[in-house]
């Protein structure tokens, strides 16, 4: 079942690279360069989230790093 949703991602991601690729300027690489990145980060993210169903999101990150702090506010 992970192989299916793997392969339905790309695909997805496939098809909107296919979209959108042709209405980017051919003349400014930069914004091509930016574009390739965030679908790969992007196709990176989809892909541990199905094989890591679990793994904990950035809102548990953000109460890890504040939580101490406020801590000590409620403390003073």
């Amino acid at each position: 079942m992970k192989w299916g949703g793997i392969l339905g991602i790309t695909a997805l991601l496939m098809l909107i690279f296919l979209y959108e690729w042709p209405k980017l300027k051919k003349n400014i690489r930069k914004v091509q360069v930016v574009f390739i990145t965030l679908i790969t980060i992007g196709w990176m993210l989809a892909i541990l989230l199905v094989l890591f169903p679990n793994m904990p999101g950035p809102s548990q990150l953000i109460d890890f790093i504040f939580k101490p702090i406020g801590r000590y506010w409620e403390i003073s």
